[in-house]
Formats: C-alpha cells, structure tokens, sequence
C-alpha cells in the first residue's frame, strides 16, 4: 500500500518549479544544437535570408559536399584523431607514473612533490615564457608543441593519486612480500584494479584534446599540421573562403557562404555529440573520485 501511495502522491509546488526549471534548461541546452543543424541542411535560400530559427526549410546537403570535398578538411580531421589519441596514450601514462609513487605512504617526498604540484594549479610561467621555451627546444611549428607542454595536469594527478589511494594496502604488501618490485605492482596490481579512473581520464583528456585550438594557433603556423578545431575557427571568426575558390557565380558564393559554417560545425562535434551520452556516467564519476576520500 506504501509503494502504491508513493506512486500516486501529488507533486509539491517545489517539484513543479523543479521539473520547470529543468525542461528549461533541456530547451536552452539543445536548442543551438538544433538551431545549427536545421541551418546546415535546409535550402541555402532560406539560410541566406535567415528565416530559419528552428526546424530545417527545404532539404539540401550540397554544403557538407563541399565540406567533404576539401581536403584540407581531411588533413586537419587527420591532425584532431592524432592528437587525441596519441595526446591521451601519453597523458594517462604519465599522469599513472606520476600519481602512483604520490599515493605510497612509503615514498619520503610525496608531500614536498604534492605541495609544488598544487602551486602549479595556481600559478604559471604566461605565455611568452611558454613561447620562448617551446621555440628554445626545438619544438615550434611540431606535433610535440601541442603534445607536450600539456602532458599531464595537476587535477588529474591529485584525482588518480586519490583513487590509488583507496585501493588496500594489504595487496601491495603482499606482491612485495612476494618479490614484486613497484613497476610489477603499478602493472599486475594497480592498473587492472583502475578501469574506472582510466575511463575518466581518458574521456576528460580526449575531449580535452578534441577541443584544444590555442596551443595549434600559437606554435603550429604550418596548416598541414593544424587541427580541426583552429580550422574551424578560421572559417568561424576569421572569415576565411578558402572553400569557395572553386565557385566563380557572386550568387553561389553567397548561398553557401553562411551555410558551409554550419556544416563544418556539425561535422566537427559530430563525434563527440556521439559518444558523449553514453559515457558522461564517467565525468560524474570523475568529478566524485576526488572528493569522496583524501
């Protein structure tokens, strides 16, 4: 009779402006999403007259053609899959390699190296620093100045130190009293146990790297090494109509002009609108890991 009840109860004015306030923020959340799309495939006539301010008029996907012919397009989406994921193959490797050794109680200077480790999260060297040591080292206008300078993150060492840190004791000491030295222990014994925060890191430095457009800007002049997200950027803020050269009509130019944005746009966050919704579980989970124990 209780669970019958409960089914059945009333909702309260506070549920009400709950469940309002939510399905508001469901519109707001989706409606650029929608807005861009129903711009990217409706007739290029509508789009030129702006007349579209939520669902597609008239069909045409004669701009993700265009988008699809270009081949820079192609060489820049080559450049994001290549630094996401070679990006995030060395960012969970050495941000694994710098958390274990800080989650042993037995190592004497994990709390020195927390210290220096949490001032970076405040403190940086700025940008013309950051320039002038890329430049020195030899990596300007290379794939390592977009790999490097972030190769781990001090979040993300103190949440995977944090993770370690709940895994016992108990079986450390024993593969040690077995002879295992601490890379078969980080190897045989923390990471199988560590599926959860290797999904977390590798869905925050994926996106992260997927995203990433200023380290690109700032040591990549080379275009054929630049990623998708500044390519985007260029069409986006800077105008750029490098894709209508092969269009000589003034009246064609126009018509695709303002919807090959959208196109690209669609095409850039396609993958990420993908595979978001079945893992943000695991953003969650991240934000959690470290605030349940220190």
């Amino acid at each position: 009779m209780a669970s019958v009840a409960r089914r059945h109860r009333t909702l309260s004015v506070s549920d009400i402006l709950i469940y309002l306030v939510m399905i508001f923020v469901i519109i707001i959340t989706l409606y650029p999403f929608v807005y861009v799309l129903s711009m990217s495939i409706s007739d290029p006539r509508y789009v030129l007259a702006d007349t579209i301010w939520l669902y597609p008029k008239g069909f045409s996907l004669e701009s993700y053609k265009k988008v699809f012919e270009n081949e820079e397009i192609w060489t820049a989406y080559y450049n994001t899959v290549f630094y996401t994921v070679v990006g995030t193959a060395l960012n969970i490797l050495f941000t694994m390699l710098a958390a274990y050794p800080l989650s042993r109680r037995t190592f004497f200077a994990r709390n020195p190296i927390m210290v220096i480790i949490v001032i970076t999260m405040f403190f940086g060297g700025g940008l013309i620093p950051s320039f002038l040591l890329i430049k020195e080292l030899g990596l300007y206008n290379t794939r390592w100045a977009v790999l490097l300078p972030g190769l781990t993150s001090a979040f993300y060492i103190i949440i995977t130190r944090t993770f370690f840190q709940s895994i016992p004791d108990s079986l450390t000491e024993s593969a040690k009293i077995d002879g295992a030295n601490d890379i078969g222990i980080l190897m045989r014994i923390i990471i199988p146990l560590s599926k959860p925060i290797l999904a977390v890191l590798s869905l925050f430095y994926a996106v992260g790297h997927w995203n990433s457009y200023v380290s690109a800007m700032i040591y990549l002049p080379n275009p054929k090494l630049q990623p998708m997200s500044l390519y985007l950027m260029k069409i986006l803020v800077q105008n750029n109509d490098s894709m209508m050269e092969g269009m000589t009509d003034q009246i064609d130019r126009a018509l695709f002009a303002a919807q090959l944005k959208y196109a690209i746009i669609i095409v850039t966050i396609l993958p990420i609108l993908l595979i978001y919704p079945f893992l943000q579980r695991f953003f969650v989970k991240g934000v959690m890991i470290g605030s349940l124990k220190e």
